[in-house]
Order: C-alpha cells, then structure tokens, then sequence
C-alpha cells in the first residue's frame, strides 16, 4: 500500500482512538471511578490473558479518568523487582504528567528532592532519591499520596493509577503484604484520599496473591478481560483500514474476524500483514487469506520463546499439534487425543506432553479431570491453531 503508514500497531497498546468495544467493563469502572471522587479509595483488578488487550483498556479507562479531572498515572512495572522500583516509577510517573499541566510547579515542589529532569526538554525523568528517600515513600505510601492530592487538589478531583503487569511482583508476599497494609492504612485512619488503583495482570497472578496474603483479594472489585465480540472486531477492522482509504470484501472482512478469535494482538498482527500485502486499495478474500497466513508466522516469531517456536514447529509433534488444532481450544485431553492418533502417533505423545509441560506451554488442569490439560497463554493455543490451518 504504498509509504502510507499502517493504522496498525502490533505489540503496542491501542491508539484511544482505534480503541473498540468492553462498552459493559468501561461503564462498570466508570461507576467506580466515580465513587472515588467522594474521597474513598477504591481498588480494581484488571485480570485477563496476555495479548487479550488489558494494557489498551487500561489506557484507555486512564484516558476516561483524565477527561473527569483525575491526574492519571500508568506505570508498566514488568522490569521491577521490589517495592523501591515500584514507588520510583509512580513518583516519576506523577511528576512527568504534573508537568505537562498547571499543577507542575505545585508537584515539581513536592517532588524537587526525588526527582531529577535528564534531558533538555524536561520530559524523561527519573528518580533522583537515595534509598532511603525510596523505602521511606514504600513505608508510607498513603501519606505520599496524600500530600500529593493535598497539592494538587483545588485543580484534581482524584488520582488515577494502573498498575501494570505485575506478574513478576506477584510472585513474593512482598508486593502483597504492602498493598493489604496500605489499604488498611487509609481505612483504619479515615483518609479521605480520592484514589482509584487498578493493579493488572495475567489469572495466575490472582491466585498468586490469594497464596500470599489471602484477604488481599477481599477488597478488589475484579474485572475479568475476555475476548472481543465479532462485531467488535469487525468495526476495528472497518474502521482501521478507512482511515487509510481501503475497502474491504465482506468475505475478507469475515475471515480476518474469525481468525483474530477476538484476541486484539491477533487483530493487530493481521491487519497489519493484511495492510502490508494489500497492492489496491480493495481487499479480496485471497488478500486477507495471505495476511492471515503471514500474520500466524509472524505470531510464532514474535510472542513464542524461540525454544517453544522451534518444538512446536517440529516434525515429529505435527500429527499431534494438527490434532489440537483442528479447532481453537484452550483446553484438551489425552483421552481425546488418543481416539484420533494411531498407535506410533500414541507414543510421541507420551513425550509430547512432558516436553509441553517443561516449555512452560501447558499446564494440568484439575478441574477438567484425569489427563486435562490447559494452555498457558492464548497465543500458544493461537499459534498452533492458525498453523494447523495453514500448515497442515
């Protein structure tokens, strides 16, 4: 399609502007952002697989906040480690958003001895602290913020921050005991703290913290992150290539609806190959057909770990994976296996699933009973499906 740029970003969080459907999970946040706005703390988990879109919601219900007076922070806390990393980024990230508003100089203020501007425009920062400065704000992280709002608060209605991608955080008690006592601490001395926190994660994550401090979970309100509708899909999809001047063929426009499955990295993956391949500015089927074909390679590249690209791609698993991927399932059995694999075919899957379980692809899962077995993430389940199709 020519040096036309692609309306589509794989891998990065959704543009707010391309943002489609959750209509039920905003309007439900939205009532409890509002809440907030009383001066009460209130505490979201936004929980749901990788690749399912969290990060983009969440940009966007910041971007919401935004527009109802709240200062919104979004920290993504993948490379942290501990509590310190954890209230530098929040601090840096506060101070970064005062400064493009009229309360920078009230924040600049406050935060002048934590934080230092490292480049000529006084955009990148970073915390400037000792660590001490950094454990004391860990210890007291609600009086923190409560300076902040006190600041700030004849020009914010409240403080919004999203937690992003605690996965790594969640897998000491660390994290977990901070943030019960720093929940504890607001309610047993009566703070009136407008603050919404929406801490986000993959499931395991919740059952993480659960193991770890059990009555943590108690004061999320827990809002579950499942896949897209088609019509979702279809109107990203519609939308996206209009704004760059492209038809779409209704059965091409279905196609790449049903193989996005509703997971918003697939939907980037595709449109953008799609975009790519696309010599007019109408998309046939066989267009979007060898989009979607590409888009399946570039998904195993990309979001597999080259380990687990390579096993699933091997020879001798490709009667076993074309037997999964006959249909797109999270979920699957040995029993069910078996009934469609030959006798040699039985045995390599004997050494299959170990191998899947040591990658990290699969997990047992005992809710489905005797020889069920679940995928870790979707994209696993994704991939071998879309290889199955085109591969197979």
């Amino acid at each position: 399609m020519g040096l036309q740029p692609s309306p589509f970003s794989p891998g990065k969080t959704v543009p707010v502007d391309q943002f489609v459907g959750r209509r039920k999970l905003i309007e439900k946040i939205e009532y409890t952002l509002k809440k907030s706005v009383s001066g009460r703390l209130e505490n979201v988990f936004l929980v749901g697989e990788r690749g399912i879109g969290k990060s983009s919601l969440a940009s966007y219900i910041r971007t919401l906040a935004e527009k109802k007076n709240f200062l919104g922070i979004h920290v993504n806390l993948l490379n942290s480690h501990n509590l310190v990393d954890v209230v530098s980024l929040i601090s840096e990230e506060i101070y970064k958003q005062a400064s493009k508003e009229k309360i920078a100089n009230k924040i600049k203020k406050l935060l002048n001895k934590f934080i230092k501007e490292v480049d000529m425009f006084g955009v990148k920062v970073e915390f400037n602290g000792s660590q001490s400065d950094a454990e004391y704000i860990v210890k007291n992280f609600p009086g923190f913020l409560q300076k902040i709002y006190d600041e700030i608060k004849e020009e914010k209605d409240g403080i919004f921050i999203a937690l992003d991608d605690i996965n790594g955080l969640s897998k000491t008690p660390e994290f977990a005991n901070w943030y019960k006592s720093f929940v504890d601490y607001i309610a047993t001395n009566n703070l009136e703290l407008p603050l919404f926190i929406m801490p986000i994660g993959i499931p395991e994550v919740r059952n993480t913290l659960y193991d770890h401090q059990e009555s943590l979970m108690r004061i999320f309100d827990v809002i579950e992150v499942k896949n897209l509708e088609n019509t979702d899909v279809s109107e990203f999809f519609s939308n996206a290539f209009s704004s760059v001047g492209m038809n779409i063929e209704v059965n091409a426009l279905n196609a790449m609806v049903n193989y996005s499955n509703g997971l918003p990295i697939v939907m980037q993956e595709i449109g953008d190959a799609v975009f790519f391949i696309a010599p007019k500015d109408m998309i046939t089927f066989d267009i979007a057909f060898e989009g979607v074909f590409e888009a399946a390679k570039n998904i195993g590249k990309k979001y597999l770990n080259p380990k687990v690209f390579d096993t699933l791609r091997s020879e001798k698993y490709r009667n076993i994976l074309k037997v999964i991927g006959e249909s797109f399932t999270l979920k699957f059995t040995t029993n069910e296996l078996n009934k469609k694999l030959d006798e040699p075919e039985r045995r390599v899957l004997r050494n299959f699933l170990p191998k899947m379980k040591e990658l990290g692809v699969i997990f047992p899962d005992p809710e489905g009973g005797r020889g069920a077995y679940k995928f870790e993430n979707h994209l696993f389940a994704m991939y071998i499906w879309l290889q199955s199709t085109f591969e197979g």
